[in-house]
């Protein structure tokens, strides 16, 4: 009888030793949380754009140090070919929108961007570009309007805002040069509790509360403006990182877009250079510190950009742009960090919110899973093809 009680005794300490050990195991294979995070939008930047400057320079950019990377649909709620609004949107918030709509589902009801939500949670917020601070990708992570052409609007709301502590961009005359005479540095300096610079020189890095608009319009082409956006990028980081809760980072490479639209290679070609200078600056902070994570994506892309032979000989290659404005092709997504792991496969540009809280350790968001369904009239081509046997 003795025995089979101590038997009965090993057996469970046994089994609860082993239910202790299975527990404390799965205990420390919970992923790590990421307590920072850096979003960075090439606006109008796909892979032939990526590849293109790699073909054009010679040399790899900061895009192929990424561990995992994943393919992004574009498409709007209203059209099959998404605006700078309506994309910067869907990256900041769950839902697609309508073009031309900044923060704002289709029936005008404002959203909680990824922004806003990191702010509620005690995170400090920045935001660096090379466009107006209320252009329409910057303005999707902070305001609420139903046309993104509402400038002066969108400027009150970033002045208000009790979410941002850093913008670094152009557009200063939407601030200063109003319609309605208001001289909003003024009142953000007075009343708003901002520092206002028009320089990234001689910045007080230590102050939370800051915004640099650095232009009138927006900032001049790369590499006219010098290092603004790596720099800017530099100067964000140390304000953000002296909070003790962590740091949100919006960085957009704006004029890649801009250049695409004209048409114009050798700018296209600066702009992504200057931006995975940007994206350089941010894998580097993320790889010392091991608590951020980067995502790099864009909102569109532009121009319709292909590298081909005109001859059809397979050896001079040229750059072809088949439209001066947006399309409709998917993006890449690449990332780094706690969590990065998600942003792999097929995906909608809807869906990156969700992922960047989930690394955050916050789960309270509702994708909106509503398929999406080509509103264009899509016209397939038909015609005779030159084709060639390899």
């Amino acid at each position: 009888m003795k025995k089979s009680i101590t038997c009965l005794l090993l057996l469970s300490t046994f089994l609860f030793l082993g239910f202790e050990s299975c527990a404390q195991k799965e205990q420390k294979q919970e992923p790590p949380k990421a307590k920072n995070v850096i979003y960075m939008i090439g606006d109008g930047m796909a892979l032939p754009q990526v590849f293109a400057t790699m073909l054009a320079t010679g040399e790899d950019l900061a895009f192929c140090q990424f561990p995992y990377t994943g393919i992004v649909d574009t498409r709007s709620k209203s059209n099959t070919i998404t605006d700078s609004a309506a994309g910067g949107t869907a990256l900041a918030c769950d839902q697609k929108t309508k073009n031309g709509m900044v923060g704002m589902d289709s029936d005008t009801v404002a959203m909680p961007t990824v922004l806003d939500v990191l702010a509620e949670h005690g995170k400090s917020t920045g935001i660096v570009v090379t466009c107006y601070a209320g252009h329409a990708t910057p303005a999707d992570f902070f305001a609420k309007v139903p046309k993104r052409s509402m400038y002066e609007d969108i400027a009150i709301q970033m002045a208000e805002s009790d979410k941002l502590n850093v913008m670094i961009s152009g557009g200063r005359k939407h601030f200063d040069q109003r319609k309605d005479s208001i001289n909003l540095i003024e009142r953000m300096k007075n009343e708003l509790g901002w520092k206002v610079y028009d320089t990234l020189a001689d910045i007080d890095t230590s102050c939370m509360k800051y915004a640099v608009l650095a232009h009138r319009s927006h900032m001049p082409k790369y590499p006219e403006r010098g290092e603004f956006l790596p720099e800017g990028v530099k100067t964000a980081l140390k304000t953000l990182e002296q909070d003790e809760d962590g740091f949100f980072l919006m960085v957009e490479g704006s004029q890649i877009d801009f250049a695409c639209h004209a048409a114009d290679s050798a700018w296209m070609v600066n702009e992504t250079v200057d931006f995975s200078n940007a994206v350089q600056i941010a894998l580097d902070y993320a790889k010392a510190d091991g608590n951020t994570l980067v995502v790099v994506t864009a909102d569109h892309e532009t121009g319709g950009l292909t590298m081909i032979d005109k001859q059809g000989a397979y050896t001079n290659i040229s750059f072809n742009y088949s439209t001066g404005s947006h399309t409709c092709l998917p993006v890449m997504v690449y990332a780094y960090g706690p969590g990065a792991e998600q942003f792999t496969g097929w995906m909608q540009n809807n869906e990156l919110k969700a992922k960047i809280l989930k690394a955050c350790g916050i789960e309270e968001t509702t994708v909106d899973t509503t398929s999406i369904k080509a509103t264009d009239n899509i016209v397939p081509v038909i015609g005779n093809f030159d084709s060639k046997p390899d």
